[in-house]
């Protein structure tokens, strides 16, 4: 049998394999720069805290129910929804130092549009405080 010169054995085959060692070490030293550098980049932000004062009086609470079958309550009392924009102006006008606070307490299935109208009374009343109910 005659052996070429040229011929390969099953051992002598190059493998293409990807050498990453050197890849992981770039990215060690990497990390430990930026672990080390990344403290002394901090910089601590001053500001000051607000202080305790004194007690502020609370607003006065209005409390608005708006109920799914359309009435309206103001303060736990039945009111016509056309006379609600004049309580709101008289509540506002009252102590402009010490604006009331109107709380609306809508039912979930209260009208949309009903609701809508009560805060345009409110907004027309020139009442800036307004929240709802949860």
């Amino acid at each position: 049998m005659a052996v070429s010169a040229f011929a390969q054995s099953s051992n002598d085959r190059d493998f293409a394999d990807i050498n990453i060692t050197p890849l992981v070490d770039v990215l060690l030293v990497l990390l430990i720069i930026f672990m080390v550098a990344a403290p002394a980049v901090t910089k601590a932000v001053d500001f000051t805290l607000p202080q305790p004062g004194e007690n502020k009086e609370k607003p006065q609470r209005i409390e608005l129910g708006v109920h799914a079958d359309g009435s309206v309550t103001w303060n736990g009392a039945a009111q016509p929804l056309n006379g609600l924009r004049s309580l709101m102006e008289v509540e506002a006008q009252r102590d402009p130092a010490h604006p009331p606070m109107l709380v609306i307490d809508a039912s979930g299935d209260a009208d949309y549009g009903l609701v809508t109208r009560v805060l345009a009374d409110a907004n027309a009343a020139q009442l800036k405080h307004i929240a709802f109910a949860q």
